[in-house]
């Protein structure tokens, strides 16, 4: 068998000792070559030409650069979201496209019940008034955000891993848990002693947190909008780690400057980076306007950011990437229109 070679295009990792360990003699890596902020198509012609697999982090994978790996027979994202590669491009040419969907469930959970924490119990809000000039009296402020958590109704749409890992952890801190997720089969409730909606409209009406985990699809852009938000119970919060493009940003402005919304913590928007014009919510967040004051939280799509998680990333794909190449698996492997 002719040895095969894998390429890490951003040489994300200062070396490729893990790797190498991982996938044993016969595979060669190539390391670098095409940084997270240029393109693909930076790599040279003869480089493109020896690659059998292909770690994608942050690049766009789109059919002109898959034209330029003639050998190519796998594609592994190195992450959970695959919006980023043209599965369908990969798929006429036979090449397999795989995630890596469980290296940061801990931190994307532990980040959106912080998000919860920080708005319920009136933590930004009260860390903002303190640090303004002047403070604000030495006093608790009466706010729609701050209510006991075991009244309120925890509403998780998308009970991947992910969403199990968040309902868990807010059912052990007392909250009502739902969720909606059209895709799992009957029982998934009573297994996590959980609540199950039977639609999104049942879920909202009942979510004093609401908390999305979808991936982007099809199905999921513009999921939940000026319609779903008015469902919600007022003075409800909306929690997002999972992809900017299921919540529309301009609805949810709209919400908070109502007060249909006490509050909002997102680590996604739907264009990232933000270009300008940014919108409208996070360039009034920036200007620090007062009607915000504590009830918006943004994070930079961090919510998975550890070094543990950082490890299993690069562990994770590579040991991913030898299932494929070297054993024929089709561990985690994505279906060219599963959305």
């Amino acid at each position: 068998m002719a040895r095969l070679t894998v390429l890490e295009p951003e040489a994300m990792y200062p070396d490729t000792s893990l790797e190498q360990e991982v996938f044993g003699p016969e595979v060669e890596i190539l390391h670098g070559g095409a940084p997270h902020t240029e393109s693909l198509d930076m790599l040279p012609d003869e480089v493109c030409a020896r690659v059998d697999g292909l770690l994608i982090f942050r690049h766009w994978l789109k059919p002109h650069h898959i034209a330029r790996f003639p050998r190519l027979k796998a594609v592994v994202r190195m992450g959970v979201g695959y919006d980023r590669l043209d599965r369908a491009a990969c798929a006429a040419r036979g090449i397999k496209v795989c995630n890596v969907p469980d290296y940061g469930t801990m931190e994307v959970a532990d980040h959106a019940i912080a998000l919860t924490l920080a708005l319920r119990r009136g933590i930004a809000l009260h860390h903002d008034l303190q640090r303004a000039d002047p403070p604000a009296a030495w006093r608790y402020v009466d706010s729609p955000l701050i209510r006991r958590l075991e009244v309120q109704g925890f509403g998780i749409v998308g009970l991947g891993r992910i969403g199990t890992a968040v309902a868990l952890r807010a059912k052990a801190l007392g909250f009502k848990v739902r969720f909606f997720d059209p895709h799992l089969p009957n029982g998934v409730d009573r297994a996590l002693g959980i609540g199950r909606a039977r639609t999104l409209e049942e879920l909202l009406a009942g979510a004093d947190v609401l908390s999305i985990h979808v991936p982007d699809t099809r199905t999921t852009r513009g999921l939940i909008g000026a319609a779903q938000l008015a469902l919600l119970p007022k003075g409800a919060v909306v929690i997002n780690t999972a992809r900017g493009t299921s919540l529309d940003i301009e609805a949810l402005e709209a919400a908070l400057r109502s007060g249909q919304l006490a509050g909002a913590g997102l680590d996604v928007i739907p264009v990232e980076p933000p270009v300008e014009p940014v919108p409208n919510l996070l360039a009034a967040y920036r200007r620090r306007e007062p009607w915000l004051t504590g009830r918006l939280i943004v994070t930079p799509h961090s919510a998975f950011h550890t070094p543990e998680a950082w490890a299993d990333i690069r562990r994770k794909s590579a040991e991913t990437m030898r299932d494929v190449l070297l054993h024929g698996h089709s561990h985690n492997e994505i279906p060219p229109h599963s959305d």
